[in-house]
């Protein structure tokens, strides 16, 4: 597992926003231009009043993922993550993360998530508190904060995040990684750059692009400005 993608700048495109039809042929494309993250947005319609994919669809891109060089990240928007943690983790993933509105027992949730060989990681929602971390930074590899509400892909990046992103950073260890999610494009690269943050999920902006290529290397050049 490559380590080193959790603490350098990325760009984790998510399969959310992909053509299906063409699922296989869209990774590839960004895994070309130089991607090595692949964002797998899971929403059970109870936690997130959206229904997307499970395991069987981690499955399928995993290989390719891990035969280019990439990892598999997981976003587990769904209540009782710990159930689901061992079929994704046999399903490929390399880095799973979950809410902590989701979890009764955070703590035993990412000790099942290293239990089953994956990196684990904590999400925010834009209005949870940091402090709903706070007692678990020992446990976690890398911090997700959401830059929308959850549910939906193409919805506007809410910039009065920001500021807790910016906390965020300065609260986690130099060797935790720190990722956003939502509205993350080209108008928006800059700012979320800003923060400190050096994970960027992004969903409409690169696979719904006419050429997503070209889309995920155009922000793959605003972040190499900073690396």
């Amino acid at each position: 597992m490559n380590d080193e993608l959790l603490t350098s700048y990325q760009l984790a495109p998510s399969i959310l926003s992909a053509d299906f039809s063409r699922l296989g042929e869209q990774v590839a494309m960004v895994m070309e231009a130089g991607v090595r993250v692949i964002h797998v947005d899971v929403m059970d319609g109870h936690f997130v009043p959206n229904i997307t994919i499970g395991p069987v669809v981690a499955r399928a891109i995993s290989g390719q993922v891990h035969e280019a060089g990439g990892v598999l990240d997981v976003h587990l928007m769904i209540e009782n993550p710990e159930r689901y943690i061992d079929a994704f983790a046999a399903a490929g993933a390399d880095w799973i993360n979950v809410h902590v509105e989701a979890c009764v027992h955070l703590n035993m949730t990412l000790s099942l998530i290293h239990a089953a060989g994956c990196r684990a990681g904590v999400t925010l929602n834009p209005a949870t508190p940091l402090s709903h971390m706070q007692e678990v930074l020992g446990d976690i590899d890398y911090a997700l904060m959401m830059t929308v509400n959850p549910g939906f892909s193409g919805q506007d990046f809410i910039p009065s995040v920001i500021p807790k992103i910016e906390r965020a950073r300065h609260l986690l260890p130099d060797s935790t990684g720190l990722q956003i999610d939502g509205g993350i494009g080209p108008t928006t690269i800059e700012a979320a750059l800003d923060t400190g943050a050096n994970l960027f999920v992004a969903g409409s902006a690169v696979f719904g692009a006419p050429d997503p290529a070209a889309a995920a290397k155009e922000l793959m050049a605003s972040m190499a400005e900073r690396g």
